[in-house]
């Protein structure tokens, strides 16, 4: 396992971080303590220190059951949580990111994780009806109360993103410094906007899904009647059964799994990318870090990048029409000087 840079800070996170929201069973998505552990040591074991979890995940559980796993290696763990999800039914004020939620929401997490402070703390998603002042100085004050140490969002459009960090740079407020965002070779529209930004804000980016819900293992290419459950539910169309196809085909041709390449897609984007990695046993999370073993050439992305092409969209259509044009015009005078 190798580490990478925290965006615009000096934090080190290893290169695939580990997703907690399967640890609980609440939620009927995850497992049991004695599973959830040995997917924590076998992380560990392999060199990871980042992981990720959220306030709401299987009801606070995720967070309880970290809090007993890092107990004794707190310091070495680069520990991720959330806010923004409601907690307490029908409380009005147990949700969003008002100030008021993010204090309880925050005190609460603290507690269940059993430690005095969170590495970065996220916001889970935008609230349009908080103002970003309330937010940005909201977070900053728990910087300076030591409670937290780097702030990141996640789920947010990118001008959202971009007001937010202007206005922390002109007020001297913590900044972000990570985006968390759905990202994989079915889910490509961040490209257009957000991690444009990413690397011109120097974010950290932390792609959640990277495997899109299962379907670039391959596994309903290859069940029928899973797949056709699938469709039913609008989960699956024919442009996702033929990304995964071509996954299989990499996966084939280098002797490595579907899930491998697809992690391997995301971790070659561009951007500073962390995907996120969950599992539900530990033969899953072995399978995952396979993909720090494997680099694809040039035609292999490009394969990938063809049968998964988005439309850019306007402005970038006619930016890069323009592009062409004017490198068409270079070229022509370059031509008549030396004719």
């Amino acid at each position: 396992m190798r580490y990478k840079l925290f965006g615009k800070s000096g934090l080190k996170v290893s290169e695939l971080g580990l997703g907690a929201m399967t640890f609980g069973t609440e939620r009927n998505i995850g497992v049991d303590k004695e599973e959830s552990r040995k997917v924590y040591e076998a992380f560990r074991e392999a060199g990871g220190n980042f992981i990720d979890t959220a306030n709401i995940y299987n009801l606070g559980t995720s967070e309880k059951f970290l809090g007993e796993f890092m107990a004794q290696e707190r310091e070495r763990i680069v520990l991720a949580t959330k806010y923004t999800g409601a907690m307490w039914g029908r409380d009005v004020n147990a949700s969003g990111n008002a100030r008021k939620n993010m204090m309880t929401s925050l005190h609460a997490s603290l507690k269940r994780l059993d430690t005095d402070y969170i590495d970065i703390y996220w916001v889970h998603i935008w609230d349009p009806l908080t103002p970003l002042e309330e937010l940005m100085r909201g977070l900053d004050d728990l910087v300076s109360q030591g409670k937290i140490n780097y702030v990141g969002i996640s789920d947010a459009p990118a001008w959202v993103v971009s007001r937010a960090n202007t206005m922390a740079e002109l007020r001297g407020w913590t900044p972000f410094v990570g985006l968390q965002i759905q990202y994989n070779l079915i889910e490509r529209s961040v490209e257009r906007e957000l991690l444009p930004m990413a690397r011109a804000l120097d974010l950290c980016v932390t792609p959640w899904g990277p495997l899109a819900s299962g379907i670039l293992s391959g596994k309903y290419n290859k069940d029928n009647d899973a797949a056709g459950r699938a469709k039913a539910r609008g989960l699956l169309d024919e442009r996702s059964l033929s990304i995964a196809d071509e996954v299989m085909a990499v996966a084939d041709e280098i002797g490595a799994t579907p899930s491998q390449v697809a992690l391997s897609w995301v971790r070659q984007g561009p951007a500073v990318i962390v995907p996120l990695v969950g599992a539900r046993t530990v033969e899953q999370l072995k399978d995952n870090l396979g993909c720090l073993d494997i680099t694809l050439n040039e035609e292999q992305m490009e394969r990938l990048n063809t049968v998964s092409a988005i439309i850019p969209g306007f402005p970038h259509n006619m930016l890069a029409r323009e592009a062409d044009n004017r490198k068409k015009r270079i070229q022509n005078h370059r031509e008549g000087l030396t004719a």
